[in-house]
């Protein structure tokens, strides 16, 4: 009985110890840490040789930089996203352009180095040399080789720090069976970018970014980038004022003579922008109404004269004369001349229902004009539709640093044409609309623009709304004369007047002493640069003291 219990017990023995081993195998492979790695190549995205990763701000793009005869080349697209948007390709005459506070530099290829400026590839792409974009950008960069790429670093504020305690690996997910993706030095620092509970996502100095445990590393240390280098100083007129602003509509000659009836009951006006100026042809031609003897009169009224160019002509396509550097250049020429002739103070640039496909010509012809404006000492202000996310093309930022004023037409809300009755500058656009702009404008550039108009809007009971403009003085009269009903709306901050007729509803959102000063204690409460209004010959006499009462 005993011999045939002995080899069971034994058979019984192996299965444990067989189990036992199983088990502590498992358990030592389950808290081993994989030493696999991940092939760097493949974590850059590397196929050709001629080509090097792309690292901006600690994150990798898809995008490559080419390798040529040894020097590193970006594409213009890929700059202009990423780094530097002041580089611009005119296609049409085969020039690169960049634009410093004072000049812009036209790199043509066939005069150009291609060796450090730019190189034109087969396939008519450009690419700019890294070193001379680093040397007008607000960049820093380093090489690195086996994989090649290039680690960018733009000025930031608030980096977080962190140092490793001892060598140890960065893996591409947290966890110790993630593949590796770099080895780590004792005391080599790292910027911190998500901390979890046991791990951390890091990025390291030479490009790469993968997690850490959480015990290698030290505490987090919050720093600044400082790359001490001169970068181009855009320098702009900021008056010691606040300015109060009019247009002055002028549709013909004779209509500077009326600049003195327009005056006549003004109070604490310091500008005035004739609405001189329009381009109306694609060649870039000028019309010009500007007068020296309505310049000697505003200056004699105490009054600096901006005049106002747009883009209104039916005759001129603005994608055509904007892409275009000649007509561009024959524009801003012919405006400065005419700004020398009768003695402008400055230029007020007023291109309207600008498009997507337009806007890089636009912002190109901005930086063109204040090249121009600074170089003349002329006062640069461009007019602006409330911010919204259909029109960000505009490029606010940019506009605030080229330019003296950035101006915000706080208005047109509802306008002629619009599918539903409204306000034509309700509290709550023209605040939403300052506080858009002063995301991207220091409030000292920002000027905000309000109505001396309002509308009448009639709401057909058969369908169907249209509209009218009036004055300030137009629409009180018309009011008292139909005898509609008003109340003080507080949420559009405007007196509303109603009347139901036969057949339409009849309401006007009235502009008036009352809803101008909500709109200048806007401007006051976050210190914008001062107030413009469209236009004069609209408002009632008693206007002017409430802005000027909110612009001391």
């Amino acid at each position: 009985m005993k011999k045939k219990i002995l080899p069971v017990i034994v058979v019984i023995c192996l299965i444990i110890v067989v189990g036992a081993v199983g088990i502590l195998t498992s358990i030592v492979e389950k808290y081993t840490p994989s030493e696999e790695r991940l092939d760097s190549r493949e974590y850059f995205m590397l196929d050709a040789e001629d080509e090097a990763a792309l690292v901006i701000d600690r994150e990798l793009k898809e995008e490559k930089v080419k390798i040529i005869d040894g020097r590193f080349y970006m594409e213009d697209a890929i700059v202009g996203k990423y780094i530097n948007s002041r580089f611009y390709w005119d296609e049409q005459q085969e020039i690169m352009l960049y634009s410093l506070p004072t000049e812009v530099v036209q790199m043509v290829p066939e005069e150009a180095d291609p060796d450090f400026v730019f190189w034109r590839s087969v396939g008519d792409t450009f690419y700019l040399d890294l070193e001379f974009i680093s040397e007008v950008s607000p960049i820093e960069y380093k090489v690195y080789e086996e994989p090649a790429r290039v680690v960018i670093q733009n000025e930031a504020e608030g980096l977080k720090i962190v140092t490793a305690l001892e060598d140890c690996v960065i893996r591409q997910k947290g966890g110790i069976k993630s593949l590796i993706v770099d080895d780590i030095a004792k005391d080599e620092q790292m910027y911190l970018e998500e901390e979890m509970e046991n791990w951390s996502r890091v990025s390291t100095k030479d490009g790469y970014v993968g997690y850490v445990e959480n015990d290698s590393i030290s505490a987090v240390e919050t720093v600044s980038l400082d790359f001490d280098k001169e970068l181009p100083e855009y320098t702009s007129i900021q008056k010691d004022y606040k300015i109060n602003l009019a247009w002055h509509q002028v549709t013909s000659m004779a209509a500077n003579d009326g600049l003195d009836s327009v005056l006549e009951n003004t109070q604490g006006l310091n500008t005035i922008s004739p609405t001189w100026f329009s381009v109306i042809d694609n060649d870039g031609t000028i019309s010009s109404l500007a007068s020296a003897s309505y310049v000697e009169k505003a200056h004699a009224a105490g009054l600096e004269v901006w005049g106002l160019i747009d883009n209104f002509s039916s005759n001129a396509d603005t994608l055509t004369f904007l892409s275009s550097t000649k007509a561009r250049n024959y524009i801003i020429q012919q405006l400065i001349e005419e700004a020398e002739r009768v003695g402008l103070d400055g230029i007020n640039l007023d291109f309207e229902s600008i498009t997507q496909t337009q806007a890089p010509h636009y912002v190109q012809f901005i930086r063109e004009l204040s090249v121009a404006c600074r170089l003349n000492g002329l006062v640069f202000s461009i007019d602006n539709p409330v911010p919204m996310s259909y029109n960000q093309y505009y490029n606010l930022k940019e506009q605030g640093i080229v330019a003296d004023y950035v101006i915000i037409m706080g208005y047109d809300e509802h306008y002629a044409g619009s599918a539903e009755a409204g306000s034509v500058a309700s509290i709550g656009f023209v605040k939403n609309g300052i506080i858009d702009t002063l995301k991207e404008v220091p409030a000292e550039k920002v000027i905000n623009g309000i109505p001396f108009y309002t509308r009448l809007w009639i709401e057909s009971f058969g369908g169907g709304v249209t509209s009218e403009v009036f004055g300030m003085n137009g629409a009180l009269n018309y009011i008292k004369q139909n005898g509609m009903d008003t109340y003080w709306d507080t949420e559009v901050g405007q007196t509303v007047a109603t009347l139901e007729g036969d057949d339409a509803l009849y309401t006007i959102w009235l502009e008036d002493d009352q809803s101008i000063a909500e709109k200048m204690k806007l401007i006051q409460e976050y210190d914008l640069a001062g107030v413009a209004a469209w236009k004069l010959g609209l408002e009632s006499d008693s206007v002017w003291s409430v802005i000027s009462q909110y612009l001391q």
